[in-house]
């Protein structure tokens, strides 16, 4: 079920705790799990609120990636109090300068944003994994493909080889994860929508980082995938080449990179096609059947890559043109 913006009742007391009682809480945004966040004004200065409720949500991994990233030289949102137990968080408020809005208004500042955006990944692929991160590898990626045939070939019921599936992904997969190009810690969810312009910090710490609990021990391709392969908004395909030859060219990197960079694209995309039907079906979240037929349009973008024929032959094979895109045309 979509969450309600209200403050859990608990909150003005955890406010007052930590200095801010009679602090105004406003609703600022919910996202695709249970976690919401309100921004908190009062005595001239704002903050932000996580709320991630147990037992649906821990906000332990939030805390640790956030410490993490800060010593790495980045821009995470400062933890300024916490309850653990309840699920709160009072961070620091980045503003309202998002990556998303601030590319819709000027796109004319693409280039020069989404170098920052690569940059930041370079800057953060230059340092070993945070310990502790679980593995994001074969065995993973082929665990998030289920779910397309478990959740969007289920909705529009359809009957797919489902053993042929797996085995065109790990044909086109293990070569990837046995590259050796890792691993290093992806955040996982790295796109427009989350990312923040920090103003008065230059370089890599000007743009904020937001929704990174998930993080893993990944490949380096996949959240550069993320970023210009954006589930939510149209990235151009020359700023998308410009950005995958500044990596190489930051780190060396080269054709196995390129790969990898398609084929963790190819299989992003098609998870994200499982996950928005999921949140359609199972939690009452029809708004993100709108991004379907972009997804769809980047995946066989993707499947191009020669290196994916064995996936491509799946597709064309079991979903047929009218059960891709076009079911969703009218939501978009």
């Amino acid at each position: 079920m979509a969450a309600t913006m209200i403050p859990p009742d608990h909150a003005p007391q955890f406010l007052a705790s930590c200095g801010w009682g009679g602090a105004r809480i406003e609703p600022l945004a919910g996202d695709a799990s249970f976690r919401r966040y309100f921004r908190v004004i009062g005595d001239g200065r704002s903050a932000v609120l996580m709320d991630a409720p147990p037992p649906h949500e821990d906000p332990r991994p939030f805390v640790a990636v956030a410490e993490w990233l800060a010593l790495a030289g980045l821009s995470a949102p400062e933890i300024l109090a916490r309850d653990l137990d309840k699920g709160l968080l009072l961070l620091a408020d980045f503003g309202d300068a998002r990556l998303r809005e601030t590319l819709d208004d000027d796109p004319a500042r693409e280039g020069e944003l989404y170098e920052l955006a690569t940059d930041v990944l370079v800057h953060l692929h230059r340092h070993p994994p945070m310990p502790g991160l679980a593995p994001h590898g074969l065995e993973t990626w082929l665990e998030e493909l289920m779910l397309f045939p478990d959740w969007y070939c289920a909705a529009l019921d359809l009957s797919v080889d489902v053993d042929g599936y797996r085995a065109a992904w790990i044909e086109a997969l293990a070569p990837v994860a046995a590259d050796g190009l890792g691993p290093v810690t992806i955040l996982r969810d790295y796109h427009a929508e989350n990312v923040m312009l920090i103003g008065g910090r230059e370089g890599v710490a000007h743009l904020g980082l937001l929704d990174f609990q998930d993080a893993c021990a990944g490949h380096p391709a996949y959240d550069l995938a993320s970023v210009l392969e954006d589930a939510r908004r149209d990235v151009p395909e020359t700023i998308e080449r410009a950005m995958i030859d500044r990596y190489l060219a930051a780190t060396g990197q080269g054709e196995a990179y390129e790969r990898a960079y398609w084929a963790l694209a190819a299989q992003r995309n098609t998870r994200i096609l499982g996950v928005f039907t999921r949140l359609w079906k199972r939690d009452n979240k029809p708004q993100y059947t709108v991004f379907q037929p972009r997804m769809w349009g980047l995946l066989e973008r993707d499947l191009a890559s020669p290196h994916l024929a064995p996936v491509r032959q799946w597709f064309d094979t079991n979903i047929a043109p009218k059960h891709r895109a076009a079911p969703w045309a009218q939501a978009a």
